[in-house]
């Protein structure tokens, strides 16, 4: 990588480290000076409103250096990889197993968070020197996770794992917890620097951006775009769409429809179905998140239209959908392998060695070249691609799957 990439994300890593940055907290950033003004993100408004209180420009510019950047690592165990790890010392927590390791889960109330539990869970059993795994499952509800990190910091946990359920408000916790057991905080990020290592795939940024410019790409001159979000004030979410709002600006497609599905996916199919009476014609569908892709898709199938270039994402009845239809797609990914991480960084923890201080992890993109790579036989509809599960005890059935 240019040195001056690598200046980038190194300046960048402690913005990376105490802002939102992972999936689903409805915390808003504080006010900020490099918190772009609405409109800011392009020479023009393509139909795509105001930029999002979300956009931080130097956030932005360290995904998009990340997306270039090559990962450390065997590419064969990428919930092992960092991109442009600064390593920090861990000696002071060095100590003989069995080690206890605690986790404080925000929820297990969608798809990807099941799937990612149960990854986690196959891999903390891979390890001898793990004796006691003690998780809490706060329901989505911060003032039980509060609770749950104050339970667990009472039960001679040796590593504190945290996937917070919102950032802003746990930040006073996850303080607290530092003080008594090396924490690790993963998936959702948290406004302190204390914990040890915060894990995490590249970010909403990446996602959004890599979406748009595919659409950018296929959708000729002047095409008409159709935008659905899930909801409004998602941190996560809020990122993809203001980065395809920043290349959506740039470009010469015009966004006809920037609406909300709430994650629905007969409401999905009914917006698509008004946009395509609406506008005769309906070019390219970009997609914050892609649990209704496939609703979406079949929107125009049932109006009789061909299905234009469309994103999802890599649960498997969208990639199913997408090889059976011929479609032109492509799946940004916000990879469910990172819930093994946490688990071999607390290990590295407590053995006193080296771990990056921010450990940003590849994230991959599902093209039509690799979408065969993917598509898993066997395996349930919402069944996420990426788990990185293949290699543990008990896959192909513990996550739903059939031999």
């Amino acid at each position: 990588m240019r040195s001056s990439s690598r200046r980038l994300l190194a300046s960048a890593a402690l913005a990376v480290l105490t802002l939102p940055a992972a999936a689903c907290t409805s915390d808003r950033p504080p006010p900020s000076a490099s918190v772009a003004p609405a409109g800011s993100s392009g020479p023009r408004d393509k139909g795509t409103g105001a930029q999002s209180k979300f956009f931080v420009q130097t956030d932005y510019d360290a995904q998009m250096a990340m997306r270039r950047a090559q990962p450390t690592g065997s590419p064969a165990r990428p919930w092992e990889q960092s991109i442009d790890p600064q390593l920090v010392d861990t000696a002071t927590y060095k100590k003989a197993a069995p080690y206890h390791l605690c986790f404080s889960n925000a929820a297990v109330d969608n798809p990807w968070r099941q799937v990612g539990w149960k990854t986690m869970q196959a891999e903390a059993a891979l390890h001898k020197e793990i004796t006691r795994f003690t998780a809490l499952d706060a329901e989505g509800k911060d003032d039980k996770q509060i609770s749950d990190i104050a339970e667990l910091q009472g039960k001679g946990c040796d590593v504190l794992i945290v996937s917070p359920n919102t950032t802003a408000t746990l930040t006073p916790a996850v303080s607290g917890a530092c003080a008594k057991v090396p924490v690790i905080v993963f998936d959702r990020g948290v406004r302190t620097d204390c914990p040890v290592t915060f894990i995490k795939p590249i970010g909403g940024y990446a996602f959004g951006s890599e979406a748009a410019e595919f659409l950018i790409d296929k959708v000729r001159p002047g095409g008409k775009i159709l935008a659905l979000r899930i909801l409004p004030g998602v941190d996560v979410l809020e990122t993809r769409w203001s980065a395809a709002k920043v290349a959506f600006d740039k470009s010469d497609l015009e966004v006809v429809g920037v609406e909300f599905t709430d994650g629905d996916a007969a409401k999905t199919k009914s917006i698509v179905s008004d946009y395509i009476q609406r506008h005769g014609e309906i070019d390219g569908v970009w997609m914050d998140s892609g649990a209704t892709a496939v609703a979406a898709v079949e929107a125009f199938e049932d109006a009789g239209r061909p299905v234009p270039p469309i994103n999802g994402e890599d649960q498997q009845d969208f990639l199913k959908k997408w090889s059976d239809a011929k479609l032109t797609a492509i799946a940004p990914t916000y990879p469910t392998y990172q819930w093994r991480t946490p688990v071999i960084a607390a290990l590295k923890i407590l053995k006193g060695e080296q771990v990056p201080k921010v450990w940003n992890l590849p994230q991959p993109t599902i093209t039509q070249d690799n979408l065969a790579t993917y598509l898993k036989p066997g395996m349930p509809p919402l069944h996420y691609a990426l788990c990185g599960c293949e290699d543990l005890p008990g896959y192909p059935g513990t996550w739903g799957g059939t031999p």
